[in-house]
């Protein structure tokens, strides 16, 4: 059978890329070749976020793109795969008539039965979520193009229904994957000359998995990963405030190759919109767990997640947000203003009434203050050795070399003899609010 080509292009969260990698597996078995060029696939399929309504219009815009070369090359299929396929379903085979595919997260295995439905003329779509997939017996065909930090899912789904949030109703039930899996998943990375894996959840800290006389706990497979071997950097994202327990910490403590950063989201520093997004923790008991981190983990680097202009949110709930980022001093943050989600709690239940100029003022006002604490973060460094797992060669010189500290800081310093998956020590002579600058 003629070998056909698969060209994936992916949005959003690092779980989609994960994705990607296992449906490109999953069609690798059966005749198709990965390409870059898109002006070569046979098969075109975007893998979708539906997290803000921005990034759904990103799509939209993406496939008048794939529509052109469909009118060229009528033999072309065009996909929709993840979290956008499952929100809006038989919606998007209405309203994008150059789609032909729509695929959920949980269906990925149905693709090459679907594509069939799709050879012989008709539409093909799956959005039925499982409560058992997690695509554990999966190997995934790796995309990413250093060969030296790479991504492995623990688990899919999520069960804390924050108000804002669609992820409950796009990727389902929060369910954990077989722990032996994961091992062997991440020994093999190791062996293929990988030097850092990142554990990837929804609501990672929540691994639980049960089966029969097996009980293994997050804290329990943090160990075993980061046993494997010793050169073997291990991160974790995303974690939530209220399954942060000191035994977690205290396992990060004993563990260097552990690494010392913790992404705890917060979304906004005021207890009162935290209780009108769900969030299930207050104000003080994150800022007692940031106070656990920094007992714990000495040094340890803190990033964090912010929505600017949530519903209701009023000038001293949002003065709150900046006082607690000042109080914690993170050292990267991602940054939103509120996109209002249909079907989520929020978009049923309160009014998304705070100004889109407001929203934007809030917003600046954390990027800037965010940009200060980055750059205190980083000069704090300046005079400080840290070793550097190095990732590839910098954008900038084919004479320097970037790569990241165990506290996930990007440095840039001279190549000498290093090569990616190197470790290297590096004296840190300058910086800017992104980047640590060194001499190895």
């Amino acid at each position: 059978m003629e070998s056909r080509k698969l060209y994936i292009e992916t949005y959003g969260c690092q779980m989609n890329v994960v994705d990607s990698e296992v449906v490109a597996a999953i069609l690798l078995q059966h005749n198709y070749q990965l390409t870059e060029e898109v002006n070569e696939a046979d098969l075109v399929l975007i893998n979708t976020c539906s997290i803000r309504e921005n990034a759904e219009q990103r799509v939209r815009t993406r496939l008048r793109d794939f529509g052109k070369i469909k009118q060229q090359n009528s033999r072309v299929s065009v996909g929709i795969i993840g979290c956008m396929a499952e929100r809006l379903k038989e919606q998007l085979l209405e309203e994008e008539t150059m789609v032909d595919l729509v695929v959920g997260p949980d269906a990925y295995r149905d693709l090459p039965a679907l594509l069939q439905e799709v050879e012989s003329g008709q539409k093909g779509i799956n959005t039925i979520l499982s409560l058992e997939e997690t695509y554990g017996d999966i190997r995934p065909v790796r995309m990413d193009r250093n060969n030296v930090t790479s991504f492995v899912a623990i688990m899919r789904g999520c069960d804390n229904h924050c108000a804002y949030c669609v992820v409950p109703g796009t990727r389902g039930r929060e369910r954990s994957r077989d722990p032996e899996t994961i091992l062997r998943e991440t020994r093999d990375l190791f062996d293929n000359g990988y030097r850092e894996v990142t554990l990837l959840g929804q609501n990672v800290n929540s691994y639980q998995w049960e089966n029969g006389k097996q009980n293994m706990t997050f804290e329990k497979l943090l160990e075993e990963v980061a046993g494997i071997d010793p050169r073997l950097r291990v991160r974790f994202a995303t974690s939530h405030p209220k399954d942060l327990p000191d035994s977690l910490l205290e396992v990060v403590s004993r563990f260097p190759n552990l690494c010392r950063a913790i992404h705890l989201p917060v979304q906004s520093g005021s207890t009162s919109v935290l209780e009108r997004m769900k969030r299930r923790y207050t104000r003080e008991h994150y800022m007692e767990r940031i106070s656990a981190i920094k007992k714990y983990i000495p040094g340890a680097s803190i990033s964090t997640d912010l929505i600017a202009g949530f519903c209701g949110e009023t000038e001293e709930e949002h003065q709150q947000t900046l006082s607690l980022m000042e109080w914690v001093g993170y050292d990267f943050a991602y940054m939103f203003k509120y996109s209002q989600r249909p079907d989520t709690f929020a978009a049923l239940r309160y009014s998304d009434d705070v100004p889109e100029r407001v929203k934007g003022e809030r917003l600046t006002e954390i990027i800037e203050l965010q940009m200060k604490l980055s750059l205190e973060s980083k000069q704090r460094d300046v005079g400080q050795t840290f070793e550097v797992l190095v990732e590839g060669t910098s954008k900038k010189s084919e004479n320097q070399l970037f790569g990241r500290t165990s506290q996930n800081k990007v440095v840039v310093f001279p190549k000498g003899s290093f090569s990616p998956g190197d470790y290297a020590h590096v004296r840190i002579t300058g910086c800017t609010s992104a980047t640590l600058i060194g001499i190895a």
